[in-house]
């Protein structure tokens, strides 16, 4: 930039120079900045974690509203993606609830049962510790209990359904063998395979009914209340002492 020339102090000058100079400097890299700043960071997102993202949408949609209006509208809507993302992804709107229902069941079934393998601990601890995680939030909600309701109605009419829901439940009760052969086996009890899986059974109906219930009438059935009727039931199941 060139000053106009003025009738001043040579000195006076040079500073009007200076000043114009870093001023202009100052402009240009601000200018820069915010130009790169503003350019969008591109962030390529495996498929498995794009598939996740749209379950995850689709069963938020379903909490909110339930399953008749998760259309593939909704679910984009919610995802913050077009509908071809989803056509991608999922060959038709089915298969995106039954994986929806699959990683649904899963994640509760973990979340209830993740303390189950921690040897470190007592074998009593750990069983307190799935029926605290299994009839407390976020497993036992009533949002929860929205998406499983909502899929549940759909299990005796889709032979698929009704696939995952005999996967899922076994699933359940193949976590629960190893912590129940172990609380048998502490006692000297028989850990034959037909009292275990009993024993399984029995323990899933409890924790099953208790959920249910706990999720429909939390103000009448309260987490604390419920934990406790479990875990005298479980103790009393797999002959554990209430001291333990």
């Amino acid at each position: 930039m060139k000053i106009p020339c003025l009738d001043v102090h040579p000195d006076t000058k040079l500073k009007l120079y200076l000043i114009s100079h870093v001023c202009c400097t100052i402009v240009q890299q601000t200018a820069g900045h915010d130009m790169s700043d503003s350019k969008p960071k591109f962030r390529r997102e495996s498929p498995e974690h794009r598939r996740e993202q749209l379950i995850e949408a689709t069963l938020r949609v379903i909490a909110r509203k339930g399953v008749s209006a998760a259309t593939v509208r909704e679910i984009s809507a919610e995802a913050g993606v077009a509908f071809s993302l989803i056509r991608h992804h999922f060959r038709t709107k089915e298969d995106l609830m039954y994986a929806a229902y699959s990683y649904h069941m899963r994640k509760m079934a973990h979340l209830s049962l993740s303390s189950a393998t921690d040897v470190s601990r007592p074998i009593a601890d750990r069983v307190r510790q799935c029926v605290r995680d299994t009839l407390s939030a976020p497993v036992a909600s009533g949002e929860g209990l929205q998406i499983w309701a909502g899929f549940i109605q759909m299990v005796p009419h889709d032979a698929r359904m009704k696939q995952i829901h005999i996967d899922t439940y076994l699933g359940f009760r193949d976590a629960l063998e190893p912590l129940i052969t172990e609380a048998l086996r502490a006692q000297g009890a028989p850990a034959d395979p037909k009292t275990v899986e009993e024993k399984a059974i029995a323990c899933n109906a409890v924790l099953d009914g208790l959920w249910l219930e706990g999720s429909m009438l939390p103000e009448m059935l309260p987490a604390h209340r419920l934990t406790d009727v479990a875990e005298t039931t479980l103790f009393a199941i797999l002959g554990l002492s209430p001291t333990d």
